[in-house]
């Protein structure tokens, strides 16, 4: 690791920290091991992939179902 960085050229992220928010959200303990195991076959952080599931549904307007 350097001692010292240069920082001087770097550019903020393309993707503004306002565009996402932190929650506390409770979820079946199979619903956490199902995107484990996807997020092992992909490489993909669960939490992502999770995130990416639900801007899915809302892209495609999905409604749940209640069975």
């Amino acid at each position: 690791m350097r001692s010292e960085y240069d920082f001087s050229n770097a550019q903020p992220s393309p993707i503004p920290k306002k565009m996402q928010k932190q929650i506390t959200i409770r979820l079946n303990i199979s619903t956490i091991d199902y995107f484990k195991e996807q997020s092992a076959e992909t490489g993909v952080p669960y939490q992502t992939l999770i995130n990416l599931y639900l801007a899915d549904c809302v892209k495609k307007k999905l409604k749940p179902t209640f069975e």
